[in-house]
């Protein structure tokens, strides 16, 4: 599922190529793809004809346009696309809503494969939609306090990867960058958070900011052709993964075979040399 790095590389290319035209035409090719938007199909279309996109904006793995007031909000779920061409090409069987715009330019189609992801309008919401309210800042925004985030993870009584992954108390940060960031701080998936010390937390904090900001630079990763950029691009970050995905592979850092270990229905890898597990660890 796209991470913080693949949903602001899309947010970037919609503030590029949609903000600030006006929709001439809305249409919901797959019911499913507004499942959440309860008004149905038709007044989806009818509510955004017209109107003109304003700033796009994310909040973890959620995008946003502003529309007046109100908020065009998005999730991609597994294979969403929201991807931006000439409107004369041809229509994939995939895209589930259609866009086109006043000035006959590039339209924009929300292609979703698995249809996991989903599309609503939500009024009053332009500043942030009220059902991604309850999702805590991520890393890159003002609001984010990592001295705060600091003392819940003292009282979480978790272990730290689930809490990397728990989107009210850190947003954006999903199974490869937690993975990624815990070997750079040189911490087991399953330390438990009441454990961490003072420096382990910063050292932490500061791996995950440091690997999701050189993954956006990268654009993202990309293990297959379903998550791509609104120009249809993949990312290149793959390139860079120290540890996921990397099973029975030289760790960088000491050269000790990478290892693999079944998490919450995923995996969750790791040096077993940089990142010892712990004795009473939170499994």
């Amino acid at each position: 599922m796209p991470e913080l790095p693949e949903v602001e590389t899309v947010r970037v290319g919609l503030e590029r190529n949609v903000v600030g035209r006006t929709i001439a035409d809305v249409k919901v090719l797959h019911p499913r793809a507004i499942r959440r938007h309860l008004a149905g199909p038709a007044d989806f279309e009818a509510a955004l004809t017209g109107q003109s996109f304003g700033g796009a904006q994310r909040r973890g793995k959620y995008l946003w346009l502003s529309v007046g007031d109100d908020a065009l909000l998005a999730h991609l779920g597994m294979s969403g696309q929201l991807l931006v061409g000439e409107p004369g090409r041809p229509r994939g069987p995939h895209v589930r809503v259609h866009f086109t715009f006043a000035d006959g330019g590039p339209d924009l189609r929300f292609t979703d494969q698995r249809t996991f992801g989903h599309m609503m309008l939500v009024k009053d919401g332009a500043e942030l939609p009220a059902p991604i309210a309850h999702i805590a800042p991520d890393p890159f925004e003002p609001a984010f306090d990592p001295k705060a985030l600091a003392r819940r993870l003292k009282t979480r009584r978790t272990g730290v990867k689930r809490a990397l992954l728990d989107q009210s108390l850190i947003s954006g940060v999903g199974n490869i960058y937690a993975d990624e960031a815990l070997w750079r701080a040189q911490l087991h998936w399953a330390r438990p958070t009441e454990a961490l010390t003072g420096p382990q937390t910063s050292r932490l904090l500061d791996a995950v900011k440091e690997v999701l900001a050189e993954a956006l630079r990268a654009g993202g990763t990309s293990f297959d052709s379903l998550y791509v950029n609104v120009n249809g691009e993949s990312g290149y970050f793959e390139r860079s993964l120290a540890v996921y995905g990397r099973e029975g592979q030289a760790c960088p850092r000491c050269g000790a075979e990478i290892r693999r270990d079944p998490f919450m229905n995923r995996s969750a890898y790791t040096c077993p040399r940089c990142q010892p597990r712990p004795r009473q660890g939170r499994w």
